[in-house]
């Protein structure tokens, strides 16, 4: 179990704005991998009620949980490396394993033993350093749908932000308002369910 202090920019891309950048940074299809994020909720969207989210991150034969929980500034990632039995299980079977993560579930008076396997979230993406931070580059599919996103990974939040809109200005993007993954794959989710 590993825990650190997540705080980024984010803002969602056009696919042409996506290409340029990826041209500006001479990033090639070699240097793109894929990852695939399995989102788990209640029924009743409890940890999302909780402005939190708990994800399984599968990254070629490895499984990591995540859960996140909101802090004032950013927010606190709990991980925990699974094996592949048990990434299975919570996969297909709804039973998520033991550890520091149903413990901080809990401790939140929500039922560990409610949480559901909702889906995933397909991602290609690309990562560099860029002014003291990690430039993230996604590309990501779910439900039909796919989107583009540019992420700024930092430490400082101030000097953080000022970079990320820099380089917005640089590349002539207007600042969007910028839903986290698992929030737009819910929203998906969610209109899918209302068309049925």
């Amino acid at each position: 179990m590993s825990q650190n202090l997540e705080i980024e920019f984010k803002n969602m891309l056009t696919k042409a704005e996506y290409e340029r950048i990826l041209n500006e940074f001479h990033i090639g299809q070699d240097d793109i991998f894929t990852q695939e994020n399995l989102y788990f909720d209640s029924p009743d969207f409890a940890l999302k009620k909780a402005k939190s989210a708990l994800r399984i991150r599968k990254k070629g034969t490895d499984y990591v949980m995540t859960l996140k929980t909101p802090l004032e500034i950013g927010l606190l990632e709990t991980n925990q490396i699974l094996t592949t039995e048990e990434a299975d299980a919570a996969i297909n079977h709804n039973c998520l394993p033991e550890g520091e993560i149903k413990q901080v579930i809990e401790a939140s008076n929500i039922s560990f033993a409610n949480i559901i396997y909702f889906g995933s979230l397909t991602t290609k993406r690309t990562e560099l350093p860029y002014e003291d931070g990690l430039l993230v580059l996604d590309h990501s599919i779910y439900l039909h749908q796919e989107d583009y996103e540019l992420e700024y990974e930092v430490e400082n939040y101030q000097e953080g932000k000022r970079n990320f809109q820099n380089l917005l200005k640089r590349f002539m993007i207007p600042e969007r308002q910028t839903e986290n993954k698992v929030s737009r794959f819910y929203n998906q989710k969610y209109k899918q369910n209302k068309k049925m």
